[in-house]
C-alpha cells in the first residue's frame, strides 16, 4: 500500500469516527483485519487515528490561526487538516513535505483544485510559522481543556470533584497510549505457563497485581499470539478484572450479572466458580446477548445463562432472595475509558450524567430484594464521576437500611491499591493515571442478615 493509500484509509476511519459516531477501537481493528494494510503500516495507522481523535480540540486551536472562522469546509477537509497537523506537530519520523504532499493529493482526489490549493496553503503556513503555544490562554481550566483536548465543562467538573492536580493528571493520562492486559482461563492454563509461552513468542509481559489470572502486555501484539487464537486468553483491563475478584463468587453459587454484555466479567465469574453453579447474565440489547454466548463458548464455560432483559425488570423473572452474589456493572458515561476510546469525551453532556445516575440508582433499587441475606452485591462503573459513583451508593444506602458497605472489601483489595487516594467510605475510585488502568469505580455492599 502506498503512502497516499494509507493516508486515505486513515482519513476514512477518522471520518467514520467523527461523523458516523463509530467506535475508534472497533474501526481500527476492522481496518487492520481487512487485509489492505501492510504490517509495517499498522502502527502508523493506529497512531494517527488515535492521536488525531485524542487531540481534536488542540488541533482545532492550532488551526484557528490559519483558517478563517467564516470559511465553510466539508467535514473531510477539516479532518484532513487535523490529521496532517497532528503528524507535523506530534510525530518526528515523517518529513513535513511528505505529509503536505500526501494531503494535497488526497484533496485533489476527493475535491477539486481549489480545495487542494487551500489545503496546501494552510499546511505550508503551519510549516513556516509553527503553531501557537497554549500558554497564551490565561484561564487555567480552559488552558488545560485545550492542551489535553477535553470539553471545558468536563475539566471544570473534575476540578470541582478532585482538585486541579488530579484533574490535570487524569486529562494527561487520557492522552497516553493504553497498556493492554489479558486474563487466562485457569481451567485450561495456569498464569505462569501462559507467561512462559507468551515470552517464548517474543512478547514482554508481567503478572497483574489486580488478579491472579491477569497478565500485563508490555511489548508485542497479544492478538497474534497462539494462546489468544486458541482461546486461552481474554482481553480485559486490570480494573475490570478486579470486579469479579471482589465479588468473591464460589463454586456452586447462583450469581446475577445484571448488565453483562459483552460478557468479560460474566466469564471471569464463571472461571472463578470453576464452571460450577450458575451465572444468569442479562443485557438490555438482544444483539449483545449473542456476544456473551460467543465468549462463553470460546472459553468452554457452560454455566452462563444469557438472556435479553432490562435490569430494572428482573424481579419479574426471579424470586426475592434468589442470588448469593449480584453484580451491577451499570451503564455509565464511560468517562474512565477515554484513553482507549477518545471519542467518548466529545459526545457527552452534563445532562447525560444526571440521567445515567438515575438509571444506575433505579437498577440497584430494583435488584436489591433479589440478593440473599448476608449476600454480596458489587456496584461498578467505568467512569470517574462522583455523581455516578459515590453519590449513587450513598443514595442507595440512605434508602435501604438493610444494606451496608462491606468493610472487608477494603481489607481484601490488592496490596498495590491499599492506601490509594481513590479509597472512600463508599468504595474504590481507580483513576486512569494511578495504576495505568481504565478509570473505574467499585463498591461492595452486604445485605444484613
Amino acid at each position: 500500500m502506498s503512502d497516499y493509500q494509507l493516508r486515505n484509509s486513515i482519513l476514512d476511519v477518522l471520518i467514520r469516527i467523527d461523523q458516523d459516531k463509530g467506535f475508534s477501537h472497533l474501526l481500527i481493528d476492522h481496518e487492520l483485519k481487512s487485509g489492505k494494510i501492510n504490517a509495517k503500516d499498522e502502527s502508523l495507522l493506529t497512531e494517527v487515528v488515535y492521536g488525531t481523535i485524542q487531540r481534536k480540540y488542540t488541533l482545532d486551536f492550532y488551526l484557528e490561526d490559519f483558517v478563517n472562522e467564516k470559511k465553510k469546509m466539508d467535514p473531510w477537509v477539516r479532518m484532513l487538516l487535523r490529521m496532517s497537523v497532528y503528524q507535523m506537530v506530534f510525530l518526528d519520523k515523517i518529513p513535513d513535505h511528505a505529509i503536505i504532499h500526501e494531503a494535497v493529493e488526497i484533496a485533489k482526489q476527493r475535491g477539486h483544485k481549489g480545495i487542494a490549493s487551500f489545503v496546501n496553503g494552510v499546511l505550508r503556513s503551519v510549516q513556516r510559522k509553527g503553531v501557537r503555544e497554549t500558554a497564551s490562554i490565561k484561564d487555567e481550566t480552559k488552558r488545560l481543556a485545550v492542551e489535553t483536548s477535553h470539553p471545558e465543562w468536563l475539566v471544570k467538573r473534575w476540578v470541582s470533584f478532585y482538585g486541579v492536580d488530579t484533574a490535570k493528571e487524569m486529562c494527561e493520562a487520557n492522552l497516553a497510549r493504553k497498556t493492554h492486559s489479558v486474563r487466562v482461563q485457569p481451567m485450561r492454563i495456569s498464569r505462569d505457563e501462559a507467561v512462559d509461552r507468551l515470552n517464548e513468542e517474543g512478547l514482554k509481559t508481567r503478572p497483574s497485581e489486580f488478579s491472579r489470572q491477569g497478565i500485563i502486555i508490555e511489548e508485542g501484539n497479544v492478538l497474534k499470539s497462539s494462546l489468544y487464537k486458541e482461546g486461552y486468553l481474554t482481553i480485559q483491563d486490570q480494573s475490570s478484572m478486579l470486579v469479579a475478584e471482589m465479588l468473591r463468587p464460589e463454586p456452586g453459587m447462583k450469581v446475577l450479572d445484571a448488565c453483562s454484555a459483552p460478557g468479560g466479567k460474566a466469564t471471569h465469574i464463571a472461571e472463578k466458580m470453576n464452571n460450577q453453579g450458575s451465572v444468569h447474565a442479562y443485557d438490555l440489547h438482544k444483539k449483545k446477548v449473542k456476544l456473551i454466548d460467543e465468549k462463553s463458548e470460546a472459553l468452554e464455560l457452560s454455566i452462563i445463562h444469557a438472556n435479553q432483559a432490562d435490569a430494572r425488570k428482573l424481579r419479574e423473572q426471579h424470586e426475592e432472595e434468589s442470588f448469593d452474589r449480584i453484580l451491577v456493572d451499570a451503564p455509565c458515561s464511560g468517562l474512565g475509558v477515554v484513553r482507549g476510546k477518545p471519542e467518548i469525551k466529545y459526545g457527552k453532556e452534563e445532562a447525560d450524567i444526571k440521567r445515567l445516575s438515575q438509571i444506575q440508582y433505579d437498577i440497584l433499587d430494583h435488584l436489591a430484594p433479589l440478593l440473599k441475606q448476608d449476600g454480596l452485591l458489587v456496584y461498578s462503573t467505568c467512569t470517574v464521576d462522583m455523581e455516578e459513583n459515590e453519590q449513587v451508593v450513598e443514595k442507595f444506602l440512605e434508602n435501604h437500611q438493610n444494606f451496608q458497605v462491606d468493610d472487608s472489601f477494603f481489607d481484601e483489595l490488592p496490596d498495590a491499591i491499599k492506601g490509594s487516594a481513590g479509597i472512600t467510605e463508599y468504595g474504590l475510585q481507580l483513576f486512569p493515571h494511578s495504576f495505568q488502568t481504565d478509570g473505574f469505580f467499585l463498591s461492595r455492599l452486604r445485605r444484613k442478615s
